[in-house]
């Protein structure tokens, strides 16, 4: 049985590499914080849009780009914005 072959774009890769770059600058500015409950609940709150970029970059891996692929990213942007509106990092 012939597998079916991956979309790939290139230009989704590079919007999914700066997420990726952005989410590993807040997750090492929310490691910085010195206060440990300040820490954890900056981490807590941040979970949900770390959550959502691994799944999109799962998906991407596993299926490529699907219709699904620009809603998923923009919940992503959406849980992100939220995040940094209500907590300042």
């Amino acid at each position: 049985m012939v597998k079916k072959r991956r979309k790939l774009s290139k230009e989704y890769e590079t919007i999914v590499s700066k997420a990726q770059k952005e989410i590993e600058l807040i997750l090492a500015k929310i490691n910085d914080i010195d206060d440990d409950d300040i820490r954890v609940e900056y981490a807590v709150a941040f979970a949900p849009s770390k959550n959502l970029l691994d799944k999109i970059n799962l998906q991407y891996k596993e299926v490529g780009y699907t219709a699904d692929s620009e809603e998923i990213l923009s919940n992503y942007y959406t849980r992100l914005e939220k995040f940094k509106n209500e907590y300042e990092i």
